[in-house]
């Protein structure tokens, strides 16, 4: 029977209805959606995958496809997560209530009692995620010691608007769900979503998912547009701590927001730095989004089943049509991406001799000795600090004890007329208490000396006129005009490195845009710094030079910034500041990233390949075991999984089979022997016959009769792969 009275995409079988009206008859509270869910359970216990999470543990044939002898990954599964405002829902409420004091509150909830759940586990349960509620982003992060002095200064949690609990705290109170938070792996498969409900960004919610994901999957770096601070809650989580820590998990920040974040945050947690990123961006997330916003009209006014079942099934649709089936597009884009970024290494490899510099192994120098700059731009040295604390402490004391022998706080020697005697009492008794109080404070002060005296290990207290007094005094002077000099330097530096980005060749538009607006934002604090060094200048002795916006706006390049030679230290000579050394550098890091790309899609590319074959040969077995064992019904539905779910696996093989014909290609499509048993089935034929590097490594055609042998070589290779199932399949037969 047809589900729709016009071109109809589903049919349910009469059988099927009749058995479900005859069970229906004797359990009344039997629904249709149970029955459905009974039927889906039936069909994923026939090929054993109804165990919990089997979806997740299996949703990327690229990513979680395990195989015998892989090489060991630096960060073997890369994901990333964001959220996302657009799947609201409208909580059905009584008309707003008016208080006597003429604000309004929302009347009572509406909303029908529905304890539906849709099948699958892309969902967390709003249980689960709760749990991680009960310890706020403040606790956490003063809790978190580890790397503390190192990482303070950095600012992201101020500059991100989502990383503050009050500000994402607040939401429409028309919605229940305010949208989606979902997880999704580097070739845009779901991994697991959650509501956000009654809020923003929360950092329940990627604190949830990733607990869920490392207890599901081990080993993962997650992306995120805030990574800095959320690695540091997740390292300080009681729950979360330990476990990330035993799985080797880390936090990320993305390359499309990274630009946004403070530089001595970009040295740290950029992706073009971390080790084992290779070319991955972490912002796959956005482009989903564009597609599953379309939702919205649908959703906006659903029950929380519909609305969860309406999600469920695009998602489910996109793994399948659009990631399973874009998956070696993707994965080819990325390979001739890395191949023509490593394609630069001669040119790399010239400015190095042209630069004089030893070795590629220098740039990592650099990059350590840049980030160890920074470090000291956020804080004052602590010597300095207490020197500069100690000195100040000795002028107090020094005041405190002139002030306790002053002759205006002594009463005075005369005694005063009888008529005058409660006045001059209670001006007595008010000088006897300032001198109380001045004296107390002396002893503070001289408390503080002394315990400072123990600190910097100082045996002869300092004097006036002694060398260390008049160094501290000079510190103290200079201390104002340092502050305001650390801080425009570090936006100054900052500043220009992210204007390198900007006039960049091949950086993408929507990438120059979000640099540029982070650059207007920052542009104001450039200004409210030089405001602050202007005045500390004016001050000294003697008087420092003054800085105009026209100068500081017209500076391209470190070496003309002699401002900072003002600065502890000079950077104007560092190898690191100098323009030509930084793009040596820069291009450095780009190709150590393109070889760690290819080092990932090869692995990649032989996981998919070896799941196409197993999934297939997998399939095709237990299609053929339930036909012979008189389910035809159960087959069918296994045929029609089959089907939907590897009809792309031709077209997979001749996009690899014309990738692996590229000069560079260096993976084998030949496949290899996955690690679990799960689909492995008797008499199985593992003799793909798809060339692998060594033998389709042909120089690119340049005649057309040479392009009609290479059309031909892929047709063999996509037969031969379709071949598989038909050899699978008498096999069987006949060993039946």
């Amino acid at each position: 029977m047809p589900c729709s009275p016009h071109t109809p995409s589903v049919v349910i079988m009469l059988r099927a209805l009749e058995i479900f009206r005859v069970m229906q008859l004797w359990c009344l509270r039997l629904g249709i959606q149970v029955f459905v869910c009974a039927l889906c359970d039936l069909h994923a216990r026939e090929l054993g995958r109804d165990t919990p999470n089997w979806r997740l543990r299996n949703t990327c044939p690229a990513c979680l496809y395990k195989l015998e002898g892989e090489p060991k990954l630096t960060l073997p599964m890369l994901a990333t997560q964001d959220g996302n405002n657009s799947l609201k829902r409208f909580e059905r409420r009584q008309r707003e209530l008016f208080l006597p004091t003429g604000s309004t509150i929302p009347g009572a909830s509406k909303e029908r009692l529905d304890n539906r759940v849709v099948p699958g586990d892309f969902f967390l349960l709003r249980e689960y995620v709760e749990e991680f509620a009960k310890v706020t982003v403040d606790v956490l992060m003063r809790g978190f010691e580890e790397g503390a002095e190192e990482d303070e200064g950095m600012g992201c949690d101020e500059r991100w608007e989502n990383m503050k609990e009050d500000v994402t705290a607040q939401a429409w109170g028309m919605y229940d769900e305010t949208g989606i938070f979902p997880a999704l792996c580097r070739h845009g498969f779901v991994l697991v979503v959650v509501d956000m409900v009654k809020s923003g960004e929360l950092a329940k919610y990627g604190l949830a998912v990733i607990h869920h994901l490392i207890e599901n999957l081990g080993e993962i770096a997650m992306g995120i547009d805030v990574g800095c601070q959320t690695g540091k809650m997740v390292k300080a989580h009681p729950r979360l701590s330990q476990l990330a820590c035993d799985n080797n998990f880390k936090c990320l920040v993305g390359s499309f927001h990274g630009l946004c974040h403070g530089r001595l945050c970009q040295v740290s947690n950029l992706a073009m730095y971390v080790p084992g990123m290779g070319l991955e961006d972490c912002k796959g997330c956005e482009s989903y989004f564009s597609k599953s916003n379309a939702l919205a009209s649908t959703t906006r006014y659903s029950s929380v089943f519909h609305r969860h079942q309406a999600i469920t099934t695009y998602m489910q649709h996109a793994d399948t049509c659009d990631a399973y089936q874009g998956l070696t597009v993707v994965i080819g884009n990325k390979y001739r991406r890395a191949l023509k970024l490593k394609a630069g290494l001669p040119a790399l490899q010239e400015a190095i001799r042209s630069l004089h510099v030893e070795s590629r192994d220098v740039f990592d120098t650099w990059l350590a000795r840049e980030k160890e700059y920074l470090c000291t731009l956020t804080k004052e040295p602590l010597e300095e600090t207490l020197e500069m604390e100690y000195y100040q402490k000795l002028v107090n004391l020094r005041e405190h004890d002139a002030s306790v022998r002053c002759k205006g706080l002594l009463h005075p020697s005369c005694p005063p007329p009888h008529e005058a005697y409660a006045e001059a009492a209670k001006q007595t008794h008010r000088l006897e208490m300032q001198r109380r109080h001045t004296v107390e404070v002396a002893v503070k002060s001289l408390a503080a000396v002394q315990d400072l005296e123990v600190k910097l290990d100082i045996t002869m207290c300092w004097v006036p006129g002694c060398e260390e007094w008049d160094r501290a005094a000079k510190l103290v002077g200079n201390r104002c005009y340092q502050r305001t000099l650390d801080q425009l330097q570090g936006l100054v530096v900052a500043r220009l490195f992210e204007l390198m980005t900007v006039n960049m060749s091949g950086t993408g538009y929507k990438l120059w845009k979000r640099i540029a607006k982070a650059l207007q934002v920052r542009s104001k604090a450039v200004k409210s710094a030089l405001e602050r060094y202007n005045a500390a200048a004016s001050a000294m002795t003697p008087v420092k030079p003054q800085l105009s916006w026209d100068e500081v706006v017209g500076y391209a390049f470190l070496a003309e910034f002699d401002l900072l030679c003002e600065g502890r230290e000079d950077i104007c000579t560092e190898p690191w500041a100098l323009p030509a050394r930084r793009d040596a550098m820069d291009q450095h890091f780009k190709i150590v990233c393109a070889e760690e790309e290819l080092e990932q899609l090869n692995l990649e590319i032989l996981q998919l390949v070896t799941f196409m074959v197993d999934e297939e040969s997998f399939l095709v077995y237990h299609e053929t075991r339930l036909c012979q064992e008189g389910l035809g019904g159960l087959a069918l539905q296994v045929a029609h999984y089959r089907m939907e779910h590897m009809r792309f696996n031709a077209v997979h093989i001749e996009r690899l089979t014309k990738l692996s014909k590229e000069d560079g290609f260096t993976a084998s499509i030949i496949p290899s022997v996955s690690v679990s048993t799960e689909r492995c089935v008797p008499m199985r034929d593992a003799d793909m016959g798809v060339p692998s590097a060594a033998h389709a490594g042909v120089p690119a055609p340049n005649t057309v009769e040479e392009e009609e042998e290479d059309g031909e070589e892929d047709g063999d290779a996509i037969d031969a792969f379709e071949n598989i199932v038909r050899i699978a399949h008498n096999v069987e037969a006949n060993v039946g």
